[in-house]
């Protein structure tokens, strides 16, 4: 437990902090250009060292591991750390784009991956491209989906909704997801970091999302299904599936949060709002024993008060933070 009570029981690894999107909320191109120096192939964790933290993780009590980037498909042959990691006994899943899922789904769900999902910001061509800034089609992500489905891989389809840009999405997105058996979550627009122009007057509320889809759709409320779920489950009155809302800057929910999450480069972070990391790579690359490395997760976990969201204000939203592009979210 943290100093609030809350158990260690979610992972998220980054594998990489490149991304073959340009989204304007989470690696905008006037700053991740050409030119941005990523880092370097060295300082990544290899495959044996993201193995070996995460089996000292699960002994602290995770779970479910999902495995990010940027995008996670850009790293090569990551189907291989897929199956180092489905042995663990954890839930194992992986958030993408959905560009590459073509050519990888078929490979990650034969090496374990228990599911995928897949960010979708809108269905209509013009704002999907604006919005991913690389003039990418949204029926690439859709083939993305499809291929996911085909090899047998549960998805969820998560959208970041801003005012101004594709609130119109929404109940594009419900209707067409309805039926599919493809579970979809809207988030709100979130203030990670510096270079996505974050303010208060772009997020549009889970409320409004909610009220949006329930005049075309009744919806009612369903009960999490564990301690720490972050996403409010709403299932459609007509049994067409479910929806869910991420309403981290509007409702809060640091009080149950029992997520870590690992960089590319092997930093722990207790909070996807962070001002620092923990680094774990040092000592991986040491001679630390796997008892050293899981006494010193649990020594960092038993130290965290972090709840930024619950204290977000005007004077918190200028503290440095690490990127999203650079921990996945």
């Amino acid at each position: 437990m943290d100093r609030l009570g809350r158990p260690l029981r979610d992972l998220r690894i980054s594998v990489t902090d490149r991304c073959n999107f340009r989204c304007v909320y989470c690696m905008p191109k006037e700053i991740f250009g050409r030119d941005y120096e990523f880092l370097p192939r060295a300082q990544l964790l290899d495959y044996e060292e993201i193995a070996r933290l995460a089996r000292a993780f699960v002994a602290n009590g995770v779970r479910k591991i999902r495995i990010t980037g940027g995008e996670p498909l850009v790293r090569k042959h990551v189907e291989r750390l897929v199956e180092m990691l489905a042995p663990l006994g954890a839930e194992l899943t992986l958030t993408t784009n959905g560009t590459l899922l073509p050519q990888k789904a078929q490979a990650l769900a034969d090496a374990g991956l228990d599911r995928v999902t897949v960010s979708l910001d809108a269905l209509d061509d013009a704002t999907f491209r604006a919005m991913n800034d690389m003039d990418v089609p949204v029926r690439r992500v859709l083939d993305g989906i499809d291929a996911a489905a085909a090899a047998g891989l549960p998805v969820k389809v998560n959208a970041v909704i801003k005012r101004g840009l594709n609130e119109d999405a929404i109940v594009d997105l419900a209707r067409h997801f309805r039926g599919t058996g493809h579970v979809l979550r809207f988030i709100e627009f979130m203030d990670v970091g510096h270079t996505n122009g974050w303010r208060l007057d772009d997020v549009v509320s889970a409320s409004e999302i909610l009220a949006r889809v329930a005049d075309e759709f009744p919806l009612e409320p369903v009960e999490a299904a564990y301690r720490g779920e972050v996403a409010k489950r709403w299932r459609y009155v007509d049994g067409a599936g479910e929806i869910g809302v991420i309403a981290s800057v509007t409702q809060p929910f640091c009080g149950d949060c029992t997520r870590a999450r690992l960089s590319a480069e092997g930093q722990l972070y207790t909070c996807l709002f962070a001002v620092r990391g923990h680094d774990l790579r040092a000592l991986v690359r040491s001679e630390a024993s796997d008892g050293d490395l899981e006494a010193a997760i649990s020594a960092i976990w038993s130290r965290r008060t972090d709840r930024y969201s619950e204290l977000r204000s005007a004077n918190t939203v200028e503290l440095p933070k690490i990127e999203m592009s650079y921990i996945g979210g």
